[in-house]
């Protein structure tokens, strides 16, 4: 089972290759590319829980791909840790105001940046080291598979529950209904993109007894996410 995955973005062959080698044995999942014109499609196509991101690649900076990675909508909120050899206060400062959430600077040891691959995760991403999922009440405990709310029991299928899960694992992210496809059903689910919305009116019936607040929000011409803005 992955904790998470990973696009590493690194021009340097060798030392990408022993980033990756050491991620992969701690669980993780790991894309690679040493090209930001590549980093940029690779995240568009499949969001990745954390970027690795190399200040100096090919084509497209790493401080620019880090600005860009900020101001899509499907990658504004993944964590960005920047590697590079520049040690300056100012080059820090500037990668940290473009939208790093830390900063790890070459030569380094490779445990001890999983090591704070890690701790940004647990922080922006606690989903990933536990078994249990919450959110505004809703708590899934994934070893017992029981949802509850507000302490209540909710019933759920198969699929509603790989959804919620989905959404749990990414509160305030908006999916649309292809990148749910891709990440609930598989990339090879022949199953229409309408059928989404067939199982998101049955999570939200579910997850929505009793007349509670709807925690699953539309948002026209992009997808669903699961977030709490606006409900009282």
């Amino acid at each position: 089972m992955t904790t998470g995955h990973i696009l590493l973005v690194e021009d340097d062959a060798a030392l990408a290759e022993l980033i990756a080698w050491h991620l992969e044995r701690d669980g993780y999942s790991v894309e690679r590319t040493g090209d930001g014109d590549e980093a940029m499609l690779l995240a568009s196509e499949r969001t990745p829980d954390l970027v690795l991101l190399d200040w100096m690649i090919e084509n497209v900076s790493g401080i620019e791909v880090c600005r860009r990675l900020r101001r899509a909508r499907e990658t504004q909120r993944v964590p960005i840790i920047m590697l590079t050899a520049r040690g300056e206060e100012e080059d820090r400062i500037r990668g940290l105001q473009t939208g790093a959430d830390d900063y790890v600077t070459k030569p380094f040891s490779p445990r001890e940046l999983v090591a704070r691959v890690s701790a940004v995760l647990r922080r922006t991403r606690p989903a990933l080291t536990g078994e249990r999922l919450e959110y505004r009440g809703i708590e899934m405990d994934l070893a017992s598979h029981r949802v509850r709310r507000d302490g209540d029991t909710v019933p759920l299928g198969p699929t509603e529950f790989r959804l919620l899960r989905h959404f749990l694992e990414h509160p305030g992210r908006v999916f649309s209904r292809e990148r749910l496809l891709d990440s609930v059903w598989g990339r090879e689910s022949e199953i229409e993109p309408r059928t989404v919305d067939v199982h998101i009116r049955r999570l939200r019936k579910a997850i929505n007894l009793n007349d509670r607040p709807d925690l699953i929000r539309t948002v026209r011409s992009a997808g669903y996410a699961l977030d709490a803005e606006g409900v009282a």
